[in-house]
């Protein structure tokens, strides 16, 4: 089925939009702000260079969905899905999501900071290239998902599990190990120096 274009820019601050199906969409340029959106519909849609500001989004599916080069600035999300959905260098500062799922999400670059995440399952989830920092992930399960080269500088981590998960060229700096889980871990030498360090170990070379 082709893309549809439809009358996606047309709410303006304000408003509530209830119920939208915007399923395979191409929303390109749109620009929202204080825009309340409830059981919107975004399957496979495609979302580039728009912009969302302190926008709220309750029971929206993102399944399948591709975002690219667009903004969601300190904008809500509650009970949401994101299974399959691709972000790629979008800019998600301040944002908060409660009671969302994540299955298979993918995020490349982009700036995903002080973005608030506590408790989300994010087992199957990947990120790439993205800055996170100061972002809230207390209590996140990433058992076996993958924060590759992530900018965690900053971010609250504490009880956090990372079990099997690959962090190599993450920054660790604010990871307390004592406060995570980390069995099975796969981190760069230069980071387990790190780690260690925070463990409060004296790591020196071979004499």
């Amino acid at each position: 089925m082709p893309a549809r274009k439809g009358d996606d820019k047309a709410s303006k601050a304000g408003d509530t939009v209830s119920g939208a199906d915007w399923s395979e969409r191409e929303i390109d340029g749109a620009t929202y702000m204080l825009v309340s959106f409830v059981d919107l519909d975004l399957t496979e849609a495609t979302i580039r260079g728009s912009t969302f500001t302190e926008c709220t989004f309750r029971r929206a599916k993102f399944n399948a969905s591709k975002t690219e080069d667009s903004a969601f600035i300190n904008c809500t999300f509650v009970n949401c899905n994101f299974f399959d959905a691709v972000f790629t260098q979008c800019k998600l500062v301040g944002s908060k999501f409660e009671r969302c799922t994540y299955e298979i999400m993918r995020v490349v670059g982009g700036n995903w900071s002080v973005v608030s995440m506590p408790g989300s399952d994010l087992r199957t989830a990947k990120f790439e290239e993205t800055r996170m920092r100061e972002a809230d992930l207390t209590g996140a399960n990433c058992d076996g998902s993958s924060l590759r080269n992530v900018d965690l500088a900053g971010a609250m981590l504490d009880r956090a599990r990372f079990n099997k998960c690959d962090l190599r060229g993450s920054d660790l700096v604010s990871l307390d190990p004592t406060m995570v889980e980390l069995r099975g871990a796969i981190v760069s030498l230069e980071q387990a120096v790190v780690i260690a360090e925070a463990l409060g170990l004296d790591v020196r070379p071979d004499d």
